[in-house]
């Protein structure tokens, strides 16, 4: 296991405080708030500890209500909801320096046989024959808004081998393409077989690309080279099938519209072997620095 995964594994190991309380604290931040994949996960860690082990997490939907405080712990209470024969329900509050952060509703199911069917998973080159961030960042560092950018974002980055199947935004500024983007990711390294972990690790790489899509259709680079203020507002997630963390995942996003200052992002989620692992759905804040 490499250091930057013992690292966030460490951080997703929430203090339990009371039975439905919890603190975390956060890693050091490329912006200055919190990551909103960071805050989903821990939510969802809070939720999973109150919950029957042989629950699984099959839903979430969240609201992103305020910019974390990556200097402030995060004080996680959880509300039980429901406890039914199949079905357990969890609501979670994210709260720092007295104010909501961060909601979460997660809903957990007992395995059962049913119906089935799938889509079919899109072609996709193979991961290994991708370039790694510490391969393809360092090409597009004169592109960015600071010169700190990409060492900033492979040190984000270290946990996670992400690899984009074509080039991602910030390296086609100006040229607007299909907005639909694809990319493989795995954790660095083995993870125990705790399928909590396994969803919360998916949940925590989930915000890290989802709009990029929305910034193909236009052109627009992103954060990294300035031309895009960006933050995640909602976000929803599906587990349909087991799945692993640190084995390969396809992430295959597109963004079906944008308007007033907000752009859609809709993603599945593929194992390597051609199983839909997770759907996806985030709207977020995307705007030119002229509207804020």
């Amino acid at each position: 296991m490499s250091e930057a995964l013992d690292d966030l594994l460490d951080l997703l190991d929430l203090e339990r405080v009371e039975e439905n309380i919890f603190r975390g604290r956060s890693r050091s931040a490329i912006v200055p708030r919190v990551f909103g994949g960071q805050v989903a996960a821990q939510a969802l860690v809070a939720a999973g500890r109150t919950v029957p082990d042989d629950r699984m997490a099959h839903s979430l939907h969240a609201y992103f209500l305020r910019m974390g405080d990556p200097g402030a712990p995060i004080v996680y209470t959880v509300d039980r909801i429901r406890d039914g024969r199949s079905f357990t329900t969890r609501r979670v509050v994210a709260v720092q320096h007295g104010q909501p952060i961060f909601h979460l509703s997660a809903s957990f199911q007992t395995y059962e046989e049913g119906l089935e069917h799938q889509a079919d998973m899109p072609p996709a080159p193979d991961p290994e024959t991708l370039p790694t961030a510490e391969e393809a960042l360092p090409r597009h560092a004169h592109l960015f808004a600071h010169p700190s950018v990409a060492e900033r974002m492979l040190e984000a980055r270290a946990a996670v081998d992400l690899r984009y199947v074509s080039e991602p935004p910030y390296a086609t500024a100006g040229e607007p393409r299909e907005p639909r983007s694809q990319v493989w990711f795995r954790t660095n390294g083995k993870l125990a077989d705790d399928p909590l972990l396994h969803v919360c690790l998916a949940t925590y790489v989930s915000d890290m690309t989802l709009l990029d899509s929305v910034l193909l259709a236009h052109g627009r680079g992103g954060w990294a080279v300035g031309d895009v203020v960006g933050a995640s507002l909602d976000h929803a997630m599906w587990f349909h099938r087991p799945f692993r963390a640190d084995e390969w995942l396809l992430y295959d996003q597109h963004s079906p519209s944008a308007s007033g200052g907000r752009g859609l992002g809709q993603a599945r989620i593929y194992t390597q072997d051609g199983r839909l692992a997770i759907s996806v759905i985030q709207e977020g804040v995307v705007r030119v620095p002229h509207d804020r």
